[in-house]
């Protein structure tokens, strides 16, 4: 899902189309993270910490990439 919506979003006419489906992207990566808790306290994953660690370094890198383009976006 995460990777639908940049695609998406890349495939649209502007970049303030773009940063909408970013926006989006990084809510299913929320979203992931809240299903990886979930599956740890139902016990069908063990090991949780590197993954949420993982989540979270792309929740802010996209960020930062929403941050570039709504810069970008004004200057333009």
């Amino acid at each position: 899902m995460i990777s639908s919506n940049i695609s998406e979003g890349a495939a649209r006419n502007t970049e303030k189309e773009f940063i909408q489906f970013l926006d989006i992207a990084s809510g299913s990566a929320s979203e992931l993270e809240t299903q990886l808790i979930i599956a740890h306290k139902l016990k069908y994953i063990s090991e949780i910490d590197a993954l949420l660690e993982k989540v979270t370094s792309v929740k802010k890198l996209f960020q930062g990439l929403i941050r570039y383009y709504k810069k970008k976006v004004i200057r333009d």
